[in-house]
């Protein structure tokens, strides 16, 4: 596992940037640091696959990187094995599961990532699909995968967009602290919940936390222990 480098954000959009701008600086060093100049999007979490790879080609490209989308290649499989990076954007995580699962790009993703140190960027549920499984997605179950199983590139599941509980609502249903309690009643896994604006840097077995917020991360045995820009994170690898 040695070889992974990988870079997970809450989320493409953060108040008071543009597209993918609070993380500009952050990309651009992941990218530059692996002599990147073409990376392989992957749509699939949206349903016009054309307007968000354009999206994604006007926001990068100024900052000197060619984008293609896997959608408009012959063969989906072969461009993974291709790829100089692999972005995998936000949308709904249940949608982009199963068209990975649908196109067979499961294992070979991994082995690009995990086996030959391909850089991954997820963004939102290009987040999630990184993570063990996607049972802590926000998303409503659309369309449904064959399988919650994810890529499975880092050992525990992420939470991105997470929100503290608010004292002040009016609102009574369950808030987000319950419901990934749930998930650990169950599967007594780690969530690490990724606040807007951070975003999870891991170069083989070293993961950072970057960002200007701290993260929560709730643990297996239902303790939540705050972090600060720049920790540490790299025991949540030491299950791989």
């Amino acid at each position: 596992m040695s070889k992974r480098s990988i870079f997970l954000l809450s989320s493409s959009r953060f108040h008071g940037f543009d597209f993918l701008e609070h993380a500009k600086e952050y990309l651009k060093d992941f990218l530059s640091r692996h002599n990147i100049k073409t990376v392989l999007f992957i749509p699939y979490a949206q349903k016009d696959h054309n307007e968000y790879t354009e999206l994604i080609s006007k926001t990068l490209s100024p900052w000197g990187y060619k984008v293609e989308g896997i959608h408009a290649k012959p063969n989906a499989i072969q461009a993974v094995l291709e790829a100089e990076a692999i972005f995998i954007g936000g949308g709904n995580t249940f949608a982009l599961l199963k068209l990975l699962y649908d196109e067979n790009l499961i294992p070979v993703i991994r082995e690009r990532v995990l086996r030959k140190g391909v850089p991954y960027i997820g963004s939102s549920a290009g987040t999630n699909v990184a993570t063990l499984s996607i049972h802590t997605t926000n998303d409503m179950p659309i369309t449904y995968p064959p399988s919650f199983e994810a890529l499975r590139l880092v050992p525990f599941n992420i939470n991105p967009h997470y929100l503290d509980p608010n004292a002040l609502t009016q609102h009574k249903g369950e808030t987000r602290d319950q419901r990934i309690n749930e998930f650990i009643d169950y599967h007594k896994l780690p969530v690490l919940g990724l606040r807007e604006g951070t975003a999870l840097l891991v170069e083989g077995s070293k993961a950072t936390l970057v960002g200007d917020r701290n993260a929560k991360l709730f643990t297996s045995d239902k303790q939540q222990v705050e972090f600060t820009p720049n920790s540490d994170l790299s025991f949540l690898l030491n299950k791989d």
